[in-house]
């Protein structure tokens, strides 16, 4: 049976939450495979909505296993909070996994995080402070504290001193702030381990053996294509890797286990936080956007910057990630509007562009050039396939294939879980 990749095509905030919760009641696993509590999924069902930002969106799935990877940074505070909150509503959350390799954030990276953005100024980057970069950086730098490290407090002592060596000499002499002490951060770190052991496993082990016994593991990523250190808008990035290669480091899964690999793309465009945005709009039209598609971050409620869609974008989704299919959301959002521009390429220098740059001073100077496609005016968030929408509506989403370099599978007309039109397949 396969692995699945569900992963963001834009800036993130594409709504991957509703794609994997409608695909989680058919899967046995969902896996997080990178990204910390930066991150956000919205889910909604009926007329309840859900806020995830740590939790696989398969934790509202009874009969699924989520599974927190390797490849995400913990902060086990924001981790039970988020636990506590969904037990309150009555969700099980027993069914969740927690790699014994996956990096925690302590109090000391949010510190970080915080006042290194406040000392750039003018040239920040635009994180959400949640101590995401200073996690993945020790992560790199080898000096980085575990999950499994708890269960040792000798071991979860040593790391945290190695640690603070540097760190307090960086907080004290450039920040001017108050130096961390070693007892109170392994005091507080030991206080989760009574809770957290039960959800520890090898979950690359668990994830292997269930692909060899037939179940079917989903693969989500936390942030979008754009955001990927490594292929996005550097240095207006996270710190890991959403892109799908992240899916099989962050999973301990191989490539040749992946059978599907579906981009989540916004029927428009959106981003969060600095770096540069050719189809934005800083008009009427952008704040209507905004209003009607409730464009405000899950984790921090910032607003989020609203443009056209944009096709380079997408088709570097496609071949950054090898896409096999498009889940296109929130369609319903562009109901309205009589006639729909759609980025197809750039003026860069007075010179048409196609695809994507790879200088990030030409990104930065591109202009968009756009198609007018027909609006619609009808409601469509009762459609439950292609023919129900309006003519004009299914020749936009079938503009947007044509343009993208990736079949459109399914399409999103509403916030619910149900308000989904399915094209193809998603699984089989």
């Amino acid at each position: 049976m396969p692995a699945i990749v569900v992963l963001g095509a834009q800036w993130g905030d594409e709504g991957k939450g509703k794609a994997t919760d409608l695909l989680g009641e058919r899967v046995d696993y969902v896996v997080r495979y990178q990204g910390g509590n930066n991150a956000g999924h919205t889910v909604v069902i009926g007329d309840q909505k859900f806020a995830l930002h740590l939790l696989p969106s398969g934790i509202l799935s009874p009969n699924t296993t989520s599974v927190i990877g390797n490849g995400v940074v913990i902060d086990p505070g924001v981790l039970f909070t988020e636990i506590d909150a969904l037990n309150a509503r009555g969700v099980d959350t027993s069914n969740l996994v927690i790699s014994s390799n996956a990096h925690l954030i302590t109090n000391y990276h949010v510190t970080l995080d915080k006042v290194t953005e406040r000392f750039l100024g003018k040239s920040k980057i635009g994180t959400t402070g949640r101590g995401i970069g200073p996690t993945y950086g020790d992560k790199v730098a080898r000096v980085g504290i575990r999950v499994q490290d708890l269960f040792d407090e000798k071991i979860l002592r040593a790391k945290v001193e190695g640690a603070l060596l540097n760190k307090n000499q960086v907080l004290v002499k450039v920040f001017n702030r108050r130096a961390v002490e070693v007892d109170a951060v392994v005091e507080e770190l030991l206080g989760f381990a009574d809770r957290l052991q039960p959800f520890v496993q090898d979950t690359v082990l668990l994830l292997n053996n269930a692909l060899d016994a037939g179940k079917t593991v989903l693969l989500e990523g936390g942030q979008g294509t754009l955001l990927d250190v490594d292929h996005g808008t550097y240095p207006f990035v996270t710190s890991s890797n959403p892109t799908a290669g992240g899916a099989c480091t962050g999973s301990g899964i191989g490539p040749t286990k992946i059978s599907r690999v579906i981009g989540i793309l916004k029927a428009y465009t959106t981003r969060v936080g600095s770096g540069p945005f050719p189809t934005e709009l800083l008009d009427d039209d952008g704040e209507k956007l905004r209003q009607i598609g409730g464009e405000r971050g899950v984790t921090t409620g910032r607003p989020r910057r609203c443009g056209w869609f944009d096709a380079p974008i997408a088709r570097y989704a496609t071949r950054v990630n090898g896409l096999t299919d498009f889940f296109l959301t929130k369609l319903d959002v562009l109901t309205g509007w009589e006639e729909i521009p759609v980025c197809v390429a750039y003026e860069i220098d007075g010179k048409r562009v196609e695809e994507l740059p790879s200088s990030q001073t030409d990104f930065h100077h591109a202009k968009p050039i756009y198609e007018m496609v027909p609006g619609w005016k009808e409601d469509i968030s009762g459609a439950k396939s292609l023919s129900d929408l309006p003519k004009t509506a299914q020749n936009y989403v079938k503009f947007l294939e044509e343009i993208s370099g990736a079949p459109i599978s399914a399409i999103g007309v509403g916030q619910d879980r149900n308000a989904t039109i399915v094209v193809r397949d998603l699984i089989n």
